[in-house]
């Protein structure tokens, strides 16, 4: 059973059906209580990347249709400033100081393998996986009957081929992995990639044609899934690439009379090409009448990368920081929610985090009794539906351990980027650029923050600090 304080007002006003609040099974169909769920996630795209976050520069109607008609959060931060961490934290409810993975590399353990950067150099590297005993959102959502599905990136894998989606509770999985180097080669154009557990070929992209871009694949893997689930209730995480680096497309239309560089050509339009495949997507639950059944949320998996046009596009919305640091540029990020009838119109500013969608989704399908033990999360869903819930008087909390540590309560943050650097206090209601350091007029709340930062936080056989005592989990 869901057990926050508003539950009965939400099932009272029919916002939650009764039957949301018990376990489902395979044989009841979604509804627009009891919805089906698209989560889509955009790649090292910034929280000024979109029109309706504040661009003047790239075009994005379809996202932007989908913030006009529901709920825009203004304050959602993600898992981490990079891709692993930043998706296990909402794959697994839990921040980066108690997650499996805490950052891309790790410094003990793990599995080493072959790193390939855009020019094509190999480095080896080691990595962390998620194990069999990590309970992700598609193993809580199994219980409550839903079908579930991951396409495209998954990034958890670390080197163990056994650690793919389907191997870790999605019952179906199109994409690319770590550990299969080349099953996302060549980039953006990929004549390799995943049919679950058999790797195919994407015939029209073979001897290096540029043919099918993934951002169309993956949006055709997305809506051939919905066909063949649509009477019974889904879970689909749509994880596309775009905008990641390096980018790659051809097709740069919307822009070509724009006096960028083609670089900067590339990466708007890759941008707008993934909302074009939103667009048809929804256009493809509108055919099969499963629109006013399915709830969507949008975000980004962290804030713009140095390689993007940060300046000229104001990426990351005038925030400090990039991707790869704890700094509001870095980890703040869009989250859009919308479903027809169900979700208002309304711009929240409300501070949320990633390890709260495992816990609101299994509030909405009636699995909070599947919870890991551990949840660093809340249920926000009253916030989905228009109700108030109290989410800023916790702390929430960042690591890239040993190296950035960063906290939120409130007003305030608690954030340091080099390794051994004293800790940097902001107000953030005053001061959202992080330009003024108030550490040392307020040391005893530094040292507070620090004291419940590393209270927070569970030491990592991957990331081991010195002096720290290791508790393996079983």
């Amino acid at each position: 059973m869901m057990n926050h304080p508003l539950l009965p007002a939400l099932l009272t006003a029919g916002i939650i059906a009764p039957q949301a609040a018990q376990a489902g099974s395979h044989k009841v169909k979604a509804t627009p209580d009891r919805p089906n769920i698209i989560f889509i996630l955009a790649d090292d795209m910034g929280y000024g990347d979109l029109s309706c976050y504040g661009s003047q520069h790239v075009r994005t109607p379809n996202i932007d249709r989908l913030a006009a008609t529901g709920t825009r959060f203004t304050q959602c931060y993600a898992g981490s400033g990079i891709s692993s961490p930043s998706r296990c934290s909402l794959m697994t409810g839990k921040n980066t100081g108690n997650t499996r993975i805490r950052d891309n590399q790790c410094t003990a353990g793990g599995i080493r393998g072959i790193k390939v950067n855009p020019r094509g150099d190999t480095t080896y590297v080691r990595r962390a996986n998620l194990l069999p005993q990590d309970t992700t959102i598609a193993t809580v959502l199994g219980t409550a009957g839903y079908r579930t599905c991951l396409v495209n990136k998954w990034h958890l894998d670390g080197y163990d081929p056994g650690s793919s989606p389907n191997h870790r509770g999605f019952d179906e999985f199109y994409g690319w992995t770590i550990s299969t180097v080349h099953s996302n080669s060549p980039y953006y154009y990929p004549y390799y990639r995943f049919d679950n557990d058999r790797l195919i070929h994407i015939s029209a992209n073979a001897h290096d044609r540029h043919v099918r871009h993934n951002t169309d694949i993956s949006t055709d893997d997305a809506i051939r899934f919905i066909k063949r689930n649509k009477h019974n209730p889904f879970f689909l995480y749509l994880a596309f690439d775009a905008p990641h680096e390096p980018y790659i497309i051809d097709n740069t239309v919307w822009y070509d009379d724009e006096t960028w560089d083609l670089n900067t050509k590339r990466y708007a339009a890759l941008i707008t090409h993934m909302d074009a495949a939103i667009g048809r997507l929804l256009a493809a639950l509108d055919r099969m009448h499963l629109r006013d059944n399915t709830l969507i949320i949008f975000a980004s998996d962290n804030g713009a990368a140095v390689q993007a046009p940060l300046t000229l596009f104001n990426c990351n919305a005038g925030f400090r920081g990039r991707k790869g640091q704890l700094y509001e540029g870095g980890i703040r990020v869009p989250l859009i929610v919308n479903q027809p009838g169900k979700v208002p119109v309304q711009t929240l500013h409300n501070i949320i985090y990633f390890p709260d969608i495992m816990p609101t989704f299994a509030a909405l399908t009636g699995a909070t009794a599947h919870l890991p033990q551990r949840c660093d999360g809340m249920n926000i869903l009253p916030l989905f539906y228009g109700h108030q819930v109290d989410t800023d008087s916790r702390m929430l909390y960042w690591e890239f351990p040993g190296v950035q540590r960063a906290a939120r309560k409130g007003d305030w943050k608690c954030v340091t980027i080099k390794r051994g650097a004293p800790l940097e206090l902001y107000n953030l209601r005053d001061d959202v650029t992080e330009s003024h350091n108030l550490a040392d007029q307020y040391p005893e709340m530094v040292a507070e923050f620090d004291r419940q930062m590393k209270a927070i936080r569970t030491p990592s056989p991957n990331w081991p600090l010195p002096g720290e005592t290791i508790k393996i989990e079983n």
